[in-house]
């Protein structure tokens, strides 16, 4: 299984992965066609412009462990507009 699959199968588990890492997450939506775009402060968008689809989290710090509700809200995200 290639990293990319296990990446997005960690992502997908339930209960939602406690130790899944921001550059994991944005490896991920990145190939997925979303675009990085920086707020103010810890605030990040991901955009698809071709699904215009907007993504809104928090870059953790000082760890890089994302939280639960972030990558639970990410997945949800990602189901309901058919990119998994």
């Amino acid at each position: 299984m290639s990293k990319q699959k296990k990446a997005l199968s960690k992502l997908c588990s339930e209960p939602p992965p406690s130790d899944f890492e921001w550059s994991e997450l944005t490896a991920i939506l990145g190939r997925l066609g979303f675009k990085l775009l920086k707020n103010k402060g810890s605030r990040r968008k991901f955009y698809h412009e071709e699904k215009n689809v907007l993504i809104i989290c928090h870059e953790p710090h000082p760890e890089p462990t994302v939280d639960k509700g972030c990558v639970k809200d990410v997945v949800e995200t990602l189901k309901l507009h058919g990119f998994i």
